[in-house]
């Protein structure tokens, strides 16, 4: 089944060394097409990360990406999370606030343990805001961090 609705990313000029960089990182994920010019650049392109799948144009410097706009990824474990923060903000990326961070392309993408929803839900009030806390003085999210603010340790 096709998806219906599809993320479109604009590049300046580096959209198929996006597209590579995006598809070494996540597992199950792949290039699904490359459109070029007659002089070989790129101008679109479609690939499917972790099931998700993107498009993305070469459309020039007009237009950056801004913090509106990001991918949130859910993580089952630390080691998830550490993995992608890595290589995400290798090479010129930028780590944020509370499990958000900015690609060297300018994306904004939350890497964010299922944990961190799991916690911040519980029905006590103290205990979630615990979490919420400890989750606000973070840039990666550290899920015994997280643990050890719930337990009220």
């Amino acid at each position: 089944m096709t998806q219906k609705i599809t993320p479109f990313l604009w590049f300046n000029d580096n959209a198929e060394e996006a597209i590579d960089f995006y598809v070494s990182i996540f597992p199950n994920s792949e290039v699904l097409s490359v459109n070029r010019l007659p002089d070989g650049k790129v101008i679109t392109g479609s690939l499917r990360l972790a099931g998700q799948e993107l498009m993305v144009l070469n459309g020039g410097p007009m237009f950056t990406f801004t913090e509106a706009f990001s991918l949130f990824v859910n993580c089952q474990t630390q080691e998830e999370v550490d993995e992608l923060w890595e290589k995400l903000i290798e090479d010129g990326g930028e780590p944020g606030r509370c499990g958000w961070l900015k690609d060297k392309y300018g994306l904004s993408w939350q890497i964010i343990p299922t944990a961190l929803g799991t916690l911040m839900g519980d029905p006590d009030p103290e205990r979630a805001n615990r979490v919420m806390q400890a989750m606000l003085g973070m840039d990666k999210i550290d899920i015994a961090g997280l643990q050890h603010a719930y337990d009220g340790a």
